[in-house]
């Protein structure tokens, strides 16, 4: 299993393939892929201010149909313990994003260089 930051999810509900990297396409076609309840919180922010075209029950629908990206369940309270080791950024999203991944020790696909410098399993 891998998880999508906020950007890739963005990406492949957009279509925008040419913005992942070949290591990021591999990890796609080959892996099932979750998503974090807060890359959905964060892409139904980017809505409300504009910088989204489409509600984040919009987009959750048809990764969900199109490649099969589920929500994580994982329990919050689980998720919240790895979150306090993350100390490394101040942004609520990326350190939840990234704690959720890391509370099942799997990989995160993401550009972003931050994250990939802290987090071991981040993938680009």
């Amino acid at each position: 299993m891998t998880y999508l930051d906020t950007h890739v999810a963005a990406w492949l509900y957009g279509g925008h393939l040419s913005d992942l990297s070949k290591s990021a396409m591999r990890e796609i076609s080959n892996e099932s892929l979750l998503i974090s309840p807060m890359v959905l919180l964060e892409l139904q922010l980017l809505f409300e201010i504009g910088r989204a075209k489409d509600p984040a029950s919009k987009v959750a629908e048809q990764l969900e149909r199109d490649l099969g990206v589920a929500v994580c369940d994982h329990p919050f309270p689980l998720v919240a313990a790895s979150a306090m080791e993350v100390k490394w950024t101040r942004d609520p999203f990326d350190r939840l994003i990234v704690a959720h991944a890391a509370a099942n020790d799997a990989p995160l696909l993401t550009k972003d260089e931050k994250i990939r410098r802290h987090y071991k399993r981040a993938v680009w």
